[in-house]
């Protein structure tokens, strides 16, 4: 591997996230919930990216190769259920490398660098979700020491078009470990 710089992104690294976060939806165009990627994702991507790069409880951090971004991590540090422990953990969300990137420990790098945030902010637990149908990602994910617990389904009740012009359809909704559905993206 060649020298991959780790660095926190800013405020000021709002287009090259927006760029990176935006492939990495649209490397799953087949996938039954990512490959649903609006038309002016970009246009309302970039104020909710905004809000999290300024965010206290958030990080996102930018791999770099000869200047260039060619990866991207976001930690969250999110409560967890009060009836359960611990109370604080790590939500790790839209870690991209560039395709021709992959396989050369630009993962790794990015995976210690937010290990080490964790660690600062005395949180013991990271959390994900991935996607499953890929085994190269299960298996990078595997070998940095994160095991499946979960599943995620969907069930389809209407014909998504006709949701779209309900009206108040397009409110998010809280969800007790994140926040808003927004702070997967």
């Amino acid at each position: 591997m060649t020298s991959v710089i780790v660095r926190r992104a800013t405020s000021q690294d709002l287009e090259t996230v927006l760029a990176l976060r935006i492939a990495l939806l649209r490397e799953y165009g087949g996938h039954p919930i990512y490959g649903r990627l609006r038309p002016d994702a970009e246009q309302r991507a970039r104020p909710i990216f905004a809000a999290q790069l300024d965010s206290q409880n958030e990080v996102m951090f930018l791999a770099e190769e000869n200047e260039v971004a060619i990866g991207l991590i976001r930690c969250v540090e999110s409560a967890s259920s009060p009836l359960l422990i611990p109370e604080r953990y790590c939500y790790v969300s839209s870690v991209y490398v560039r395709p021709e990137c992959r396989r050369r420990g630009v993962l790794r790098e990015l995976f210690q660098r937010a290990r080490a945030w964790c660690q600062q902010r005395g949180l013991t637990e990271m959390r994900l979700h991935n996607v499953g149908a890929r085994p190269e990602s299960a298996g990078a994910w595997d070998a940095l020491g994160f095991e499946v617990v979960e599943q995620v389904r969907v069930l389809r009740l209407e014909n998504a078009d006709a949701a779209e012009h309900r009206v108040g359809f397009a409110q998010p909704l809280a969800t007790p470990d994140h926040g808003s559905p927004t702070s997967r993206l």
